[in-house]
């Protein structure tokens, strides 16, 4: 086989091939083979026809067909591997000669990682906040510590921020009913905004029994966007009561014999909290370094793949109802050609970072072990409340298995340059993040988990994936 590669742009080729027939004997015995379960001939037994048989019967264009098909999947592959560029997206194949007995050629143009010049890891400079744990953050941990043994009790007054009620609700828009809005027997903490909006200003100063009326727009369903009355009807009101931050509540909610003992185990939890944030802090400040110090021309197929991608995702919740989904926008104060921009410039940051993260990672000769791998597919079968094992047959199924592989060696590779970064806090200390990011890995077989165990890596799964 004989290939060279054109050089269309610096994020494209193309690439010609050419295949002589006899590298494709293997393909014809194939392709016989499946004709003839396919034809019947008399005087032979299904898939028993010999060759010449087969193309007295069907002619030789079909036979051609196939080996042509089945052949150049492997052949481009060939091409790709033997010209060393590092092809990312699906090829655009075009057969452009099959001279029977001598050669096959196609052409393939295909997009591909372009050269990227990295700079000095160590030349990077990023200020994250100041670590600071205040006694009224630690009480706040108390308090909710509190709230789970907390007792709800009946109010004899209106409903105040705070407060737990039960309530009815209903909606209507345009004077008609919306089935999907009406329930009753709600329990809401007043002041939580885990409901609609507008529905805490109703509350606050009801009485038990009072309706209140507001209008809100909905989010979600069929009149998504639009103005809805909304009826609420407090139901009842209830006050919870905590128990006091005493020796007693320290050995009833945890191990600790005294209220001292859990305020400074809390303030330990606390404090590698924050130290976990000032770290993602870090990373995410490393990458808008590298981002911001990094020119990168951009495969034009798949920016636009991404594009489409996350469009799809967008109007999916909406049921591909671009009209539902335009509602939802001008709710949002946006026009549909803001929200075209804002993502484009999203898939934009999000191809370009992974082009870069897949660099460093070759760069640096980076690997995943399996022990990363499980733990990524843990992590993400947690987000989505499922087993690993069914994520794992999802991904394989969508063909994301490679995208997960991808999407941790990235994250990696990122821990490798925010190690060797510059990070100091807003008053000039430098941070350790040794703790959160480890030391250098010594092989990729022995790699520790070089990212924030509560959020692995910066979302950059699904645009380049080789």
């Amino acid at each position: 086989m004989k290939s060279t590669v054109e050089h269309l742009s610096p994020t494209r080729v193309r690439i010609n091939v050419e295949v002589p027939f006899d590298e494709l004997k293997p393909n014809f015995d194939r392709a016989y083979r499946k004709l003839a379960q396919q034809i019947r001939v008399p005087g032979f037994r299904p898939g028993k026809a010999p060759a010449r048989v087969i193309e007295s019967r069907i002619g030789r264009a079909p036979i051609l067909d196939e080996v042509v098909q089945e052949a150049i999947p492997s052949k481009y592959m060939e091409a790709v591997t033997n010209s060393e560029i590092r092809a990312i997206g699906r090829p655009d194949i075009e057969v452009t000669k099959i001279e029977d007995g001598d050669l096959v050629a196609f052409t393939a143009e295909v997009d591909i990682r372009p050269e990227i010049t990295l700079p000095a890891y160590g030349e990077l400079s990023v200020a994250v906040d100041d670590l600071e744990l205040t006694d009224e953050e630690v009480d706040e941990q108390l308090d909710e510590l509190r709230a789970r043994f907390g007792t709800l009790t009946g109010a004899n007054r209106p409903a105040e921020t705070g407060d737990f009620v039960s309530i009815d609700l209903s909606a209507a828009v345009d004077g008609e009913d919306v089935a999907d809005a009406r329930t009753s027997g709600l329990s809401y903490e007043v002041g939580s905004g885990n409901l609609i909006e507008g529905i805490d200003d109703a509350i606050v100063g009801a009485d038990q029994g009072e309706v209140r009326t507001f209008t809100t727009k909905l989010l979600a369903g069929e009149h998504v966007g639009k103005d809805a009355e909304v009826t609420v009807t407090v139901q009842s009101v209830k006050v919870r009561e905590l128990p006091d931050a005493d020796d007693e509540f320290a050995q009833l909610a945890s191990e600790f014999d005294t209220i001292d003992e859990l305020r400074a185990d809390l303030r330990q939890r606390l404090s590698r909290v924050k130290q976990m944030q000032q770290g993602v802090q870090a990373r995410d400040k490393v990458l808008e370094a590298l981002l911001e110090s990094i020119e990168v021309p951009l495969p034009e197929a798949v920016l636009n793949a991404e594009i489409e991608s996350r469009k799809h995702d967008a109007v999916h919740v909406f049921d591909h109802d671009d009209a539902k989904f335009n509602e939802f926008l001008e709710a949002q104060g946006k026009t549909p050609e803001e929200f075209d921009e804002e993502l484009r410039a999203d898939a934009e940051k999000a191809v370009k970072t992974q082009l870069i993260l897949d660099s460093i990672a070759e760069a640096e000769q980076i690997g995943v072990n399996d022990s990363e791998l499980t733990e990524r597919i843990i992590y993400q079968a947690q987000r989505f409340g499922i087993s690993p094992d069914e994520y794992v047959k999802q991904a394989q199924e969508s063909g994301q298995l490679g995208a997960i592989f991808a999407d941790v060696r990235r994250g990696k590779a990122l821990a490798t340059v925010v190690r060797q970064a510059v990070v100091t806090d807003a008053s000039g200390n430098t941070v350790d993040l040794e703790e959160l990011f480890g030391r250098p890995e010594p092989a990729a077989e022995e790699a520790p988990e070089a990212a924030v165990a509560e959020d692995p890596a910066p979302d950059t799964e699904g645009a380049v994936n080789k």
